[in-house]
């Protein structure tokens, strides 16, 4: 390690390995970059004997063909072992040869779940011998619709070691874990950026779907006296325009579209109009095909989705100007992976808001509608990354009241 430049071991590295070669399960989260990697190459590579291989003995599930050969890389240039008995599983086309080698004896192997779990249904992957079954970019498998292969796949491991690294947790994380694993260690690591970048007030919502994000957006505009002049981003136009129509509004010009997507729609193609208009107090504006817009004048700024371009985001929410801007953030768990690399950016964490005790949470199983359930049943609707709050934390309120007396008191000095 001395000689490949690793003079000193990273955090994760620290909190993680002895408990690795202790045998124990572990969920690591930390960022990308943070030597999850190395972390388990070194573990596996330390508890290796170097035999002939009859039968695999480390299972590595990776999201993609890319990440793939990344570890496999990563293997042979930690070993500098030439020969070492891995294989990285193609995530489509013939298996013939590929089962062929694993028939012939391979000591580690790395695929994506449902080539792993396709070969093996083929009777070309052995599992009976495996003892450490590793979970790699973990959110990305989620993300990717494999968290049933995965669930599979670790039944079918029997007794062994589960390694689960994701730069998130999550209730989608748990959902695909909790079954297989056997009292595991959380290891939570975060590296930011040394340099915090100034930025305006960021505040973040976590919400377990698309239609609680609206159901969350007409709660918090309720707030007239406070949310009196509202940008709303969102990626698509037609994603603004179908939001448009599910927000709640006393007329038809409070709430606009900007460039709309349909001539009939009510809308605007110039955000100085808007900050013209008094009744005019909501904005909705798609990142699709949107250039730089000036923000200024408009307190408040919703992040309905977030766009594509990392960049997008940074130039709304650092300071340019002396102007005080609100940044809120709503957040799935699939989007969350993205909220952590700008945190990682601008070197410091968003504020996590409490939901609303009162706000209706989608469940696409059973649909829960506002008044139907009392708050203390919606909580337990939410899942593993919900969980029902202790009375004496509970709130009735969607943001604090000095996080409130906070952005009234701004707005006026502005």
């Amino acid at each position: 390690m001395e000689e490949l430049g690793y003079l000193t071991a990273k955090e994760i590295q620290v909190k993680s390995m002895s408990r690795i070669l202790g045998g124990q399960d572990i969920i690591a989260i930390s960022p990308e970059g943070s030597g999850k990697t190395t972390t388990y190459v070194l573990s596996v590579l330390t508890n290796m004997k170097f035999t002939i291989a009859d039968a695999p003995k480390v299972l590595i599930l990776a999201p993609d063909q890319d990440r793939i050969q990344a570890i496999v890389d990563q293997f042979y240039f930690i070993s500098k072992n030439k020969e070492l008995s891995i294989i990285g599983l193609r995530t489509g086309g013939s298996m013939e040869q590929e089962i062929e080698k694993l028939v012939a004896g391979v000591e580690i192997v790395v695929a994506t779940p449902n080539r792993a779990r396709a070969v093996y249904l083929k009777l070309g992957l052995n599992l009976n011998l495996i003892h450490t079954l590793i979970i790699d970019d973990a959110e990305d498998i989620i993300k990717n619709g494999m968290i049933t292969p995965v669930k599979e796949l670790a039944k079918s491991c029997k007794k062994c070691q589960h390694l689960i690294f994701s730069t998130v947790e999550h209730e989608k994380l748990h959902q695909m874990v909790d079954d297989f694993m056997v009292q595991p260690a959380l290891i939570e690591v975060e590296v930011l950026a040394e340099q915090q970048l100034e930025v305006h007030d960021l505040f973040l919502y976590r919400v377990p779907n698309f239609t609680t994000k609206i159901n969350l957006l007409n709660h918090l505009m309720r707030d007239t006296e406070v949310f009196d002049k509202v940008v709303v981003f969102v990626n698509s136009r037609l994603t603004a325009q179908k939001l448009s129509k599910s927000l709640h509004h006393r007329d038809k010009e409070e709430i606009l579209v900007l460039n709309p997507l349909f001539f009939d729609d009510i809308g605007i193609d110039d955000c100085n109009l808007f900050k013209e208009r008094p009744a005019s107090r909501i904005l909705i504006v798609a990142n699709e095909g949107t250039d730089h817009l000036d923000l200024t004048s408009i307190p408040f700024i919703f992040h309905f989705e977030l766009p594509e371009n990392k960049e997008t985001f940074l130039q709304r929410i650092i300071k340019t100007d002396q102007e005080e801007h609100f940044a809120f953030t709503f957040s799935t768990d699939l989007e969350l992976p993205e909220v952590k690399r700008i945190e990682q950016i601008i070197g410091q964490k968003m504020q996590l808001m409490e939901l609303p005790t009162d706000l209706a949470i989608y469940n696409a199983k059973k649909e829960i509608r506002s008044g139907t359930m009392t708050p203390s049943e919606k909580d337990e609707t939410r899942g593993g990354a919900f969980h029902k709050k202790k009375e004496s934390n509970s709130k009735t309120y969607n943001y604090g009241g000095g996080v409130k007396a906070k952005m009234t008191m701004k707005k006026k000095k502005g």
